[in-house]
């Protein structure tokens, strides 16, 4: 660790705000589509690739800084602070999103989700059990965690991933 010329913290906040204002593109982008209720299968995979891309960026910098060495524990570390920063931006977004821009989002969500179950033929109690649990969730709050919640676990999986094809430690070069 005495080696180490590279700040994790300055990597976790630089890409964490990095796709934080990626992912707000995005959102932006969809949105100017038309598409902020339909979920697009193709905004999904972008993101995707992009919190791959990010994270692996981050741990490439880290590594670079770092004499070349990387343990698991700092891959994961670095990647669960960019996916919490990146999502602690998004979330700040998406209140001005639901507030500002698109104050009747979750009414206009209800109303498409409504149109679906209806056209999948779910029975009267079925939408009444679905618009309880819809009225639930339509929340900023649990919304704001959902994003949290899975962009950690997305962060996490990914940064194991990453981290297991990218780590090296001293111990591996000593032994050697």
């Amino acid at each position: 660790m005495e080696n180490q010329t590279v700040s994790s913290k300055s990597i976790m906040l630089s890409k964490g705000v990095m796709l934080g204002i990626a992912s707000i593109l995005l959102a932006v982008t969809v949105y100017a589509l038309g598409q902020s209720y339909d979920q697009p299968f193709w905004a999904t995979l972008v993101s995707i690739v992009l919190t791959i891309v990010v994270i692996a960026m981050g741990l490439k910098e880290f590594k670079g800084g770092n004499g070349g060495f990387l343990k698991l524990g700092e891959a994961l570390k670095i990647g669960l602070g960019i996916s919490l920063i990146s999502a602690i931006v998004y979330v700040i977004y998406f209140m001005v999103f639901i507030n500002f821009i698109e104050p009747n989002f979750y009414e206009n969500m209800y109303a498409v989700q409504e149109s679906a179950w209806i056209d999948a033929g779910m029975t009267d109690e079925q939408i009444d059990g679905a618009k309880s649990m819809f009225e639930t969730m339509a929340n900023p709050m649990v919304t704001s965690g959902i994003v949290l919640i899975s962009s950690l676990f997305f962060g996490f999986i990914t940064s194991l991933i990453v981290g297991l094809i990218m780590k090296k430690s001293n111990e591996e070069v000593t032994s050697i």
